[in-house]
């Protein structure tokens, strides 16, 4: 709405449009209980197998040029901080994420990691908050900075591992839109929330499923830009963002409540990596 212009037609009244929404498949399928409750306690084994098939049959659609066959994931930085920074590179190198969408965070810490081995001062290889290692992130975003872009980064070896590397390689288009809490940011990080919101519509079209992992801005942001043609998954440990995204007129996506990692790496074992 905050881009129409003098001349567009636009439908007025109380009546509106009707929208006809998604199918029910007759076949046993995670999108055929898409009006059941979100719950932390029902077994997740066979919904990450359901969603696991859909990111095989499009990625092998994405290959053979079919329109609608992009995965869209978007990610909030817990990914990293929980572990499941491996288990997402390892899917963005085998062609399963095509779109992604993030903050100044995810990238920030993701680098942070290859660079220093902490992320937001965590060693995760100590298992502990190392000294000065709540200057690591600043340093990393400095860092980006001074060399010019995440890709020139990535380039020339500086950044070598991890889920920027990994979107480099394989030419994966990222949105990173920022918000007021932002340290830096990184380049290549959209400062302004209108424009921000047109990258990300612009990446829309010809996506074929969303996940919306880890991230509550996120998830509700791309949410409120999907059609109802567009299955979404919402990964949260917190039950509420699953539920506030239905809240908000998204009934297409699937709740499940669980830690990000755990489904990343979990999702990437059901796809044949070995993590």
């Amino acid at each position: 709405m905050g881009e129409v212009k003098q001349g567009d037609q636009v439908v007025i009244g109380r009546e509106g449009v009707r929208v006809i929404p998604l199918q029910r498949p007759r076949d046993r399928d995670v999108f055929s209980f898409m009006e059941s409750q979100v719950s932390s306690e029902r077994p997740h084994g066979r919904v990450i197998g359901d969603i696991a098939k859909r990111l095989v049959q499009l990625r092998t659609g994405f290959r053979e040029g079919k329109i609608g066959s992009k995965v869209l994931l978007a990610g909030g930085p817990a990914i990293v901080h929980a572990g499941g920074r491996e288990a997402l590179a390892w899917l963005i190198d085998e062609e399963f994420i095509h779109v992604l969408f993030c903050g100044n965070a995810l990238p920030a810490h993701d680098m942070e990691v290859d660079l220093y081995g902490t992320s937001l001062g965590y060693g995760h290889a100590a298992g502990r908050v190392v000294p000065h290692g709540h200057e690591h992130h600043l340093r990393t975003i400095n860092r980006i900075r001074a060399i010019g872009s995440i890709e020139a980064a990535v380039r020339s070896g500086v950044v070598k591992t991890g889920i920027m590397a990994a979107c480099v390689r394989r030419g994966v288009q990222v949105v990173m839109a920022g918000t007021i809490r932002d340290d830096g940011p990184l380049p290549g990080v959209i400062t302004d929330s209108l424009e921000a919101q047109a990258a990300m519509r612009r990446a829309i079209p010809g996506i074929g499923l969303a996940l919306l992992v880890a991230s509550t801005l996120h998830a509700v942001a791309t949410g409120n830009l999907l059609p109802a043609t567009i299955p979404s998954v919402c990964v949260d440990v917190n039950p509420a963002v699953p539920t506030k995204l239905a809240d908000r007129g998204s009934f297409q996506a699937v709740g499940l409540v669980m830690d990000a990692a755990s489904f990343l790496r979990e999702l990437a074992r059901e796809l044949g990596a070995r993590l």
